[in-house]
């Protein structure tokens, strides 16, 4: 890899370093503890349920005022899909296992309820703005069917419930939340809002924003035109003040989005939270609030999609006969990582990866393979580079002499050196055009490694790198190491290593072909790009997705063969260039005679 494109991915990587550390931002005011504010009677359960809750609204009644003793349970719900567990303290979800996705560090399905604590819990309800604390009320349970439950909880003339119904094949799940006043008209307005509702407190597998640089939490609207990312930096509780159709919080590869039924309905303000309360692991969480209401009945509907952050899964809810839910036009394709300014680019490589899968079906070889069809689709721009530098080097000392004699006159000096390169055959783009493109594949690279879902649990060699998305581990030490432990971790990668080893001895056969620096880089320049850039790249990369540094290795390796071709055909072009300008000295000679 020569100069350029190293200074290019480290001036990419400068970019998004600086990004991550303008994330954080103040402190934000802690929440309220206490009791919910409502008064607390027992509990009573409902004995007038509607059918089926997709035709007519819903209504909550309340048949009695018998009260009957409410124990604290937890009950679970299992599809093909998803494990989800409940307590009926709340009716809140206190476990949420993606059955098909598995995290490494547990080997069990990645558990999308994270950091569920005694005072916050997923989909939690608390009264009035999202300040209050959530109810902590047990309630009365009930449950129709395997893939229904039922929670109520008779308040002061009223009974407030909560419903939950699941479909096989789905991420997604209804989630109803239900008022049913037995004396009149009743009002819900604490802070000018009904209630507020809650993700969970973080979105699995586990994440330590210390060692996962390379993942992200995201708060995540979307208007039904426009969608809205914002990072969640640390120790913040921050509203977001603009109307949404559903909105969520995002991790790299997995989500959490709210769809109310009726948007309308919404106070038009949602909250983001990464408030430590549990140790010292943040919580990344969406707060959604509802406006007043004021009436007999109440029956709001929210889709809740907790599941992997893909295409294949969020694009079922725009057609109605893709979704058990007949959703349709609902864009939660709309979360997902955006391709950016090298979309078209992204695509492309996209494309061209996922058809070296199906023949080869393993990703990493895909990547290897992907990798050496660019580095010859690309050698002839790097022959070419070569051969613009290596002009540029033989044009140098007349260049110096047209700054020399042109100091005074800036125009002329450009005029004169058009015509110099004019009449030697050279176009200063030749070195430059071949670089923007090496650039731009290196960014559209990153992004595409960096996101791509597919990478995550598949497995390139099995107990070296089974994970495509994550650094590779041979060896994990048991206590931390000074200095080392707190910035890499504790896991010895191996791959990392090679990637060092490799762009090193890279370095090497660059600046033994002399086509690494220019006439004018000093020799301290020449030992930093050699060996100063790969040692720090070393220490950004340790950590950084196995199928990434797969690629760049694979790249520097290649590009090794390659520079060596180069070498030899520009020490024939230099002894071709020696050869005129001897014949040129002669012919000058004889003139004299």
């Amino acid at each position: 890899m020569d100069k350029n494109t190293v200074w290019a991915i480290a001036l990419s990587t400068v970019v998004i370093g600086t990004f991550m550390v303008l994330q954080a931002t103040v402190f934000a005011p802690q929440r309220q503890n206490g009791a919910a504010a409502a008064e607390q009677p027992a509990a009573i359960s409902a004995d007038a349920l509607p059918g089926n809750s997709q035709g007519a609204a819903p209504v909550l009644i309340a048949s009695s005022d018998a009260e009957e003793a409410v124990s604290e349970q937890t009950l679970t719900i299992v599809t093909d899909k998803i494990k989800a567990v409940f307590t009926n303290r709340g009716g809140d979800i206190i476990g949420y296992e993606l059955l098909n996705h598995v995290d490494t560090d547990t080997n069990k399905g990645v558990e999308m309820a994270d950091n569920i604590s005694a005072f916050n819990r997923a989909c939690a309800v608390s009264f009035g703005d999202a300040n209050g604390a959530m109810i902590n009320d047990l309630f009365s349970v009930e449950q129709p069917d395997a893939n229904t439950v039922l929670f109520t909880k008779r308040y002061n003339g009223y009974t407030f419930g909560k419903r939950y119904t699941f479909i096989p094949g789905e991420y997604m799940f209804k989630l109803e939340v239900l008022m049913h006043s037995d004396e009149g008209t009743v009002s819900l307005n604490t802070n000018n809002a009904a209630y507020t509702i809650r993700t969970a407190p973080q979105v699995g597998p586990h994440y330590n924003p210390r060692m996962n640089r390379y993942d992200s939490r995201m708060f995540i609207t979307f208007d039904g035109n426009k969608k809205k990312y914002v990072q969640v930096g640390t120790k913040q509780f921050k509203s977001y003040k603009r109307d949404y159709v559903w909105a969520g919080i995002a991790g790299k590869y997995f989500e959490e989005l709210f769809i109310p039924e009726k948007p309308e309905t919404m106070a038009g303000e949602a909250y983001y939270s990464s408030r430590t309360e549990v140790g010292d692991y943040a919580n990344a969480q969406a707060f959604f609030t509802r406006k007043p209401f004021s009436g007999t009945d109440m029956a709001d509907t929210y889709y809740v999609y907790f599941g992997p952050r893909n295409e294949t899964d969020l694009r079922l809810y725009n057609t109605a006969q893709a979704n058990g839910w007949q959703l349709e036009n609902v864009k939660l394709d709309e979360s997902l990582q955006g391709y950016g300014w090298l979309g078209w680019l992204e695509k492309i490589l996209k494309w061209v990866l996922e058809r070296l899968y199906k023949v080869v079906h393993n990703w990493g070889v895909a990547i290897i393979v992907m990798t050496i069809l660019l580095k010859l689709a690309m050698f002839p721009l790097t022959r070419q580079q070569s051969l613009g530098t290596l002009k540029m080097q033989a044009l140098q000392p007349k260049i110096t002499e047209l700054q020399t004699k042109y100091k005074d006159n800036p125009q002329k000096l450009q005029a004169e050196t058009a015509k110099l390169y004019k009449d030697n055959g050279y176009n200063p783009m030749s070195g430059c055009l071949p670089m923007l493109f090496q650039f731009l594949i290196i960014f559209a690279m990153y992004d595409l490694f960096n996101n791509y879902f597919e990478f995550r649990g598949a497995s390139f060699i099995p107990g070296w790198i089974p994970d495509l998305s994550t650094g590779d581990s041979v060896y994990t030490f048991q206590r931390d190491i000074p200095l080392i432990s707190s910035f890499l971790g504790n896991s010895l990668r191996i791959l990392p290593i090679i990637y060092l080893a490799s762009q090193l001895l890279y370095g090497k056969i660059t600046m033994v072909g002399g086509t690494a620096a220019g006439a004018g880089s000093s020799a301290g320049q020449m030992k930093f790009m050699m060996y100063g850039m790969p040692l720090i790249f070393f220490f950004l990369f340790y950590n950084a997705p196995s199928g990434l540094l797969l690629y760049w290795t694979v790249s520097n390796i290649i590009q090794m063969g390659q520079q060596l071709i180069i070498n030899k055909f520009m020490q024939q072009k230099k002894a071709e260039i020696a050869a005129q300008a001897g014949q040129f000295k002669i012919v000058k000679k004889g003139k004299k005679r």
